[in-house]
Parts: C-alpha cells; sequence; structure tokens
C-alpha cells in the first residue's frame, strides 16, 4: 500500500509539474532573466549595435550620471505627476459605480459604454483626442470659444498643459476597468449590512462612509496597486500624441528609457533608467503593502 501510494504521489507531482512547466518557462525566459540582464547591462557602458566586444563595466557612473541628468529629472517628475490620475479615476469610477448599482436602469448598456475606452486601441483613442484637442478647429476649443474663451489652451502643442491633456486622456480611458472591479465589489456586499443600517436610522452618506467604503477597501487596494503600477508603465499615450514633448513636457521615464535605448543605442545607460524605474515601482508597492494594514478591512 505505502509503494502504491508513493507511486501515486509521484505521478501526481509530475502531472502537476508538467501543467505549470510552460508558465515557469516562461516566465523565466521572459521575465526573470531580462530582470537579471538588465540590473547587470546597468553597470555597463554598451552599445549592442557594436556586439558583446563592446561591452566594458562602467560601474556605478550610469546612476551617477542619470541623477545628473535634467531630462531623466524631468521624465521622473513627469511620472510622479501622472500617479495624480490613479485617485482621481478611482474617485469617478467609485461615484459611477454607485449610481449605476442604486439609481440606474440598463446596467449592462452603461457598463459597456463605459469599459469601451479601455479596451479600444490605444493608438486609435489618441488619434480621437488629438482631433478634439487640435488647438484652431478641435471641437473642444471650438466649443470655449463659443462659451466665451478668447484664448483657449493649446492642449498637447502648449508645453504647459501637454502633460494635462495626456493625464485627462488616461483617466477616461481607465475609468471603464475601475468601474467595473468596483461594480463587482458592490454587488458582493451583503445587503444585510444596509438592511440593519436602514433599522437603525442611518442615511445615505453615513450608510456610504460605514460600510460601502470600508467593504470596498480591499478592491480600492488591487485598484491603487495595479494603477500605480500602469502610471509608471504609460507608454503608448506618449508615444502615439506628443513623443516627449513639446520642450520634453510630457516625457516619461519608460519614454525616455525608449529613446534612450533604441535611438540613441544607449543600453547600458537606458538599463540603469529601468532598474530605477523597477525601484520605485518596488518601494511604492512596498509601502502600500505596509500601509494598507491599516486602512484595508478583510
Amino acid at each position: 500500500m505505502k509503494q502504491g501510494t508513493g507511486k501515486l504521489r509521484l505521478k501526481e507531482e509530475l502531472a502537476g509539474w508538467l501543467f505549470v512547466g510552460p508558465m515557469l518557462i516562461g516566465v523565466t525566459v521572459l521575465t526573470l532573466i531580462p530582470i537579471v540582464a538588465t540590473f547587470f547591462l546597468s553597470f555597463t557602458d554598451w552599445n549592442f549595435v557594436a556586439g558583446l566586444d563592446g561591452l566594458k563595466m562602467a560601474g556605478f557612473d550610469n546612476f551617477t550620471k542619470l541623477f545628473r541628468d535634467e531630462v531623466f529629472l524631468k521624465s521622473l517628475r513627469n511620472n510622479a505627476i501622472f500617479l495624480l490620475t490613479v485617485p482621481v479615476y478611482m474617485a469617478l469610477a467609485l461615484l459611477l459605480a454607485v449610481l449605476i448599482n442604486k439609481r440606474v436602469y440598463f446596467k449592462s448598456f452603461f457598463k459597456v459604454v463605459y469599459f469601451m475606452p479601455y479596451i479600444s486601441s490605444v493608438v486609435a483613442v489618441a488619434i480621437v483626442w488629438q482631433v478634439l484637442f487640435h488647438p484652431s478647429s478641435g471641437p473642444v476649443n471650438q466649443f470655449l470659444r463659443s462659451i466665451g474663451f478668447n484664448q483657449p489652451p493649446m492642449w498637447i502643442a502648449d508645453p504647459n498643459w501637454a502633460l494635462v491633456s495626456v493625464m485627462m486622456i488616461s483617466v477616461w480611458i481607465s475609468i471603464g476597468f475601475n468601474l467595473i472591479v468596483y461594480l463587482a465589489g458592490l454587488q458582493s456586499i451583503p445587503r444585510d449590512l444596509y438592511e440593519a443600517a436602514d433599522i437603525d436610522g442611518a442615511g445615505g452618506w453615513a450608510k456610504f462612509t460605514n460600510i460601502t467604503l470600508p467593504m470596498l477597501s480591499p478592491t480600492s487596494f488591487f485598484l491603487l496597486v495595479t494603477g500605480i503600477i500602469s502610471s509608471f508603465k504609460v507608454f503608448d499615450l506618449i508615444a502615439t500624441l506628443t513623443q516627449g514633448g513639446p520642450a520634453r513636457s510630457t516625457s516619461v521615464m519608460v519614454w525616455y528609457l525608449y529613446e534612450t535605448a533604441f535611438v540613441n543605442l544607449r543600453i547600458g545607460y537606458a538599463s540603469s533608467i529601468a532598474a530605477i524605474l523597477f525601484l520605485c515601482v518596488l518601494a511604492i508597492t512596498g509601502l502600500q503593502w505596509i500601509g494598507q494594514k491599516k486602512w484595508v478591512n478583510y
């Protein structure tokens, strides 16, 4: 019996490894090895066109230059500003989710309408917003002139407004996903809690602050973590709309990394940017995991 049990256990383990093997190989080849290679290359001065013979160790020179690099520092600052989109679209998505969940008919229709920008091609969305934000003939500025604004902003053509414009588009795109997740969270809250609050005479705001928000805190935590990570990875909107301009006003870390690696071919320097980006995301995520113990209710 023991021998048969051991063989059965071995077969089960082999079957398990066969099922997870392709995933483990994919993660190792496409994620873990590139991460290790990036950290190694960040300490080198290498132009990959020169081949491996041109690989030279540079120590911490790349990181020293990085923090004296005005373009990198501006990109890092733009990324920090871009983080403000996360609480904005989370708040809007929560408000819409509460309204749709309680006071709107045809809920499925509104779910689809708000989710469409999220699943649409970012390139197509960016082109549509380029037309809308056109400084002279765009519908947005034509509307503003019609209501009395004689000199409306030039939006993505203005260094003072370009990043704000991209942030507004990002908020518009991201609301749908957050809305769907919040709606799922709202439907998982037990109705008994609201019925008990009604018996105690609690108003709508009291029920929202004492029941809805605490019960949605795990959902909010998930959306906050994924949203901040996504804000650090923003690239497609920048590449389609502004290419980091005008005057580097929309340059973010991923865009500067792309320019450094694939336009200027400075792989070592680009790898140091990627290492800093990785450490920033890791640090912020770690702080969120520590802080969630004080406000997330499981």
